[in-house]
């Protein structure tokens, strides 16, 4: 059963890495009006100042967004420390009266039905008497770090890092207050459907109140003169049908299909654009929270239609076909661990910032009981010393196991966002036979 954590909605952000100087208040409006609101709740300057430059340092671990709460790991030299900001999480009343409010205004409505998170919210807010930022009492910081500040830097930082965030997901704000965007967009919606129920009703119990009797009358006049027209029509004797015309002649049998395509690879070709065309037709009516991904080059869609039918065919007509047959399986079974991300892993090093590197050690290091092993750092490959074994570092804060199989690495099992348990089950998986 999940706890009310997991069933609250939460979201994983990765780690934002470290900046030299520039802004640390986020630039859209909406991340300008939370700054305001953390800085007014929090007004002593010296705490401010110091999460400000903390929130460059690179130093914040992927951050969670759930109902009621903003949290990450902060490392401090070797030390993790678990800070978490907290705001209260609306109930089902005033999630009611918010829309109730926001529906009274046209423009609003039209707004965050099209996606968009208008500031006229905050009005619609107040007019329920609730506070969409968070006020005095309202914002409350915990870290174990036993700072004398209060709140200390490491909560003030993540505060600035959730203006980081909402420059790109303003939505954010509904999510700390309880609802994610397709919770509070389905609220929305039967809070308009009911009301444009309601005024039909009203119409039609308004007309019913003013007719009169002489449009009963003209009704019922109408009514009949429809009846004595349709037996005169069904009273007339029935017409000859017109000879059928002769058949086509049947078209020659062939071995090979006309177009040179058989029907199987067409049949998946029509699903795929058929899912496709949904999540778009979703995403512009309103019903889907982010955009489709953008679509894959040819070898990534090579790749999943591959990963992804488990017919034989399929396969070995499209290593035929790709250019790179030698790399087909096993980008494969890349693509099963972890999709698009999976393959990038498998295709294209790259090089993680110190402080990523030094949070992974750190998290290798609690999370083994006895001596960790050797570990060979190449970028973000993390190979066992001797023992054919690796952790690769996806850019989706996700490592992925690998196993060498005579001199070449392959996919080894799903990805964790802890690199101790993505090692673990990679020592405890024997190898293919």
């Amino acid at each position: 059963m999940l706890s009310d954590y997991e069933a609250s909605g939460a979201r994983g952000f990765a780690a934002f890495p470290a900046r030299k100087g520039g802004r640390t208040r986020g630039q859209s409006p909406w991340a300008g009006r939370w700054t305001e609101a953390l800085e007014d709740t929090w007004p002593e300057e010296e705490p401010l100042k110091k999460g400000r430059a903390f929130s460059r340092t690179g130093r914040i671990g992927p951050i969670t967004v759930s109902a009621g709460r903003v949290a990450a790991e902060v490392y401090a030299g070797e030390a993790a420390h678990a800070t978490t900001l907290t705001v209260k999480a609306w109930d089902d009343d005033d999630w009611d009266l918010l829309w109730e409010r926001t529906a009274d205004r046209p423009d609003a409505t039209e707004a965050l039905l099209a996606g968009d998170l208008p500031e006229d919210l905050l009005e619609a807010a107040e007019d329920a008497r609730l506070g969409l930022l968070p006020g005095y009492g309202d914002l409350d910081a915990d870290c174990d770090c036993d700072a004398l500040d209060h709140p200390c830097p490491h909560a003030t930082a993540l505060g600035y890092q959730f203006s980081w965030l909402l420059d790109s997901d303003p939505w954010l704000l509904l999510l700390v207050r309880g609802r994610d965007t397709h919770e509070a967009l389905d609220e929305l919606k039967s809070v308009l459907m009911l009301r444009a129920l309601t005024a039909t009703d009203d119409e039609d119990d308004e007309e019913g109140e003013d007719d009169g009797g002489e449009d009963f009358a003209q009704e019922d006049r109408q009514e009949q003169e429809a009846y004595d027209s349709n037996r005169e029509a069904y009273a007339r004797p029935a017409a000859a049908l017109p000879a059928l015309p002769p058949l086509p002649e049947p078209l020659p049998s062939a071995a090979e299909p006309v177009t040179g395509i058989e029907a199987d690879p067409l049949e998946r070709l029509v699903a795929d654009a058929a899912v496709r065309a949904r999540e778009l037709l979703a995403h512009i009516a309103g019903f889907g929270e982010t955009p489709p991904a953008p679509p894959l080059d040819e070898w990534q869609d090579t790749v999943r239609i591959v990963a992804t039918h488990p017919d034989p065919r399929v396969p070995a007509r499209l290593r035929e076909a790709c250019g790179r047959p030698d790399d087909l399986d096993r980008a494969a079974a890349a693509w099963r661990t972890g999709g698009k991300a999976g393959l990038e892993v498998l295709e294209q090093p790259w090089t993680p910032s110190e402080q990523e590197t030094a949070r992974a050690r750190t998290a290798l290091a609690a999370g083994w009981d006895d001596d960790l092993p050797a570990f060979d750092v190449d970028g973000n490959h993390w190979t066992l010393t001797g023992r054919g074994l690796q952790l690769r570092r996806g850019r989706d804060a996700r490592w992925y196991p690998y196993r060498d199989r005579s001199g070449t690495w392959w996919p080894a099992g799903p990805p964790d966002t802890d690199p101790a348990v993505a090692l673990s089950e990679l020592l405890d998986t024997p190898p293919e036979s």
